[in-house]
Parts: structure tokens; sequence; C-alpha cells
């Protein structure tokens, strides 16, 4: 019998393409004989914790048994905030009797006290990327500001779907406010 395997997909901004990591995932499962029996498909930051209430669907669907194998592009796309949230998610996934398999990280197919070492050093790789690119933006936005050139939006400027004044610029000037 096919293990029955979930699909993992998340993208931070609805202006990225998940089709790619969809693709890729799917192709992956045909080759490995994987069913897939449910996707996850999402659209959001990992910092802004929207994806939690999706990552709880998932980890209820383990539970119940839907599946057997939950099936990632990389590790950071179920986790950004760093090693111990990243092997919590594991082990809890685990727990449910789920395996996880990244795509891009081979080795999550091996055994467990391996995939625990490689899954930490990993979990603060992403957390570190992230944390960099932070500061590379919030950088950037001061060194605008000391040239005197405008930050974000233009007045006059006209968007074609509606902006949320949240992310970086509007925690940047917050940041600055409190300072």
């Amino acid at each position: 019998m096919k293990q029955r395997a979930a699909i993992w997909v998340r993208v931070s901004t609805k202006d990225q393409e998940n089709e790619n990591q969809l693709a890729k995932l799917r192709k992956w499962a045909a080759s490995r004989d994987f069913k897939i029996v449910t996707e996850y498909i999402l659209e959001e930051s990992a910092w802004n914790g929207k994806h939690k209430a999706k990552l709880q669907q998932a980890m209820e669907d383990a539970r119940l048994g839907r599946y057997d194998v939950l099936l990632v592009w990389a590790l950071d796309r179920l986790s950004r905030e760093g090693a111990e949230a990243l092997l919590a998610t594991m082990r809890q996934f685990r727990e449910r009797g789920v395996l996880v398999f990244s795509h891009e990280e081979s080795w999550t197919d091996g055994p467990p006290q391996m995939q625990e070492l490689l899954t930490s050093l990993f979990g603060w790789i992403a957390q570190q990327e992230s944390n960099r690119k932070s500061e590379r933006i919030k950088l950037a936005l001061a060194l605008r500001k000391s040239k005197g050139l405008p930050i974000g939006r233009q007045p006059g400027a006209v968007d074609k779907k509606k902006r949320k004044r949240s992310g970086y610029v509007a925690r940047w000037e917050q940041e600055r406010a409190s300072s």
C-alpha cells in the first residue's frame, strides 16, 4: 500500500510563485510512490504568525492519521523561528506518526538522531538568514533617510491593489519614533 503524503508549500508574499515548489514536490512524491492526499499552500510570511493556524491544521490532520509523510521544499518553509521551534515542530509531527521529508535537505530521510542534530543547525541558519535580511533592509532605509531620499510609497503613487501598512517600513518607523 502506498504511503499517504501531504505537501507543505509556503511563500512569503502573494507576489511570489509557489508553483515551482508545488510542481517539484508533486514530482518527488510520485518518484517515491507516495499518494498525495492533501496540500497545504500558504502565501504568508513566517514572521507574522498567520501560518500557525495552517500548521495546527496540518498537525491535527497528522494526529488523525490522514497522512504518513509531510513533504516540504525546505525546512525553513515550516519555521524561521530558530532551532528550538523547528525541532519542536519536527518532534510534534514525529509524535503523531508523520515523517517530515525536505526536498532540499536530503538528510531528513536519515536516522532520527542525525535529523535532530542537523535540524537544529539548519533551524539556526534559517533564523540567522532572516535576521540578516531584516538588518540589510533597515540599513538601506536608514541610508535613504540620511540622504534625504524618500522612503516607501511616494505621494501621488497609484497601486494596482490595496497596500497594507505593515512590514519593515512600519516597524522601522516605529523604532525610529521611539528612539
